[in-house]
């Protein structure tokens, strides 16, 4: 879950990688993989699509036990809000989810109304700021 993500684990990530346009997204799933390398699209073993992924910086050690990298995937389900608009997430978001606007290069993100699907507050209508929901 990306609450249990801890800076410390994303502190060597270089940059972020995005295969979809996240202008068109609410929130995504974040995950920490392990994976056999520092850079390039990982392999993808889950229900749904990956649409993201973070570069690590060439002095991160691999573990020792078992010589791969943890690295963050970005992936969404099909149940998710994207492609089910008025379905199990209408409103609200999964526990891994974050606005992806808010996340970047060793910044684990966060959720906001935008990400939980509801209207915007007070003070962004103040502001004339509207967020795609």
């Amino acid at each position: 879950m990306s609450s249990l993500i801890t800076e410390d684990e994303i502190s060597y990530e270089t940059d972020l990688v995005w295969l979809e346009d996240i202008d068109r997204l609410d929130y995504v799933r974040q995950s920490l993989d392990r994976l056999p390398t520092r850079k390039g699209k990982p392999a993808y073993h889950r229900d749904g699509r990956m649409v993201g992924y973070a570069l690590l910086d060439p002095a991160m050690k691999p573990s020792r036990s078992s010589g791969t990298f943890r690295r963050r995937v970005f992936w969404l389900l099909p149940h998710d809000r994207d492609t089910q608009p008025d379905g199990l997430y209408a409103k609200g978001a999964p526990a891994e989810a974050v606005d992806p606007h808010t996340l970047g290069p060793r910044i684990k993100g966060y959720k906001t109304e935008r990400s939980e699907g509801g209207p915007p507050s007070t003070a962004m209508r103040e502001l004339g700021i509207t967020l795609p929901l």
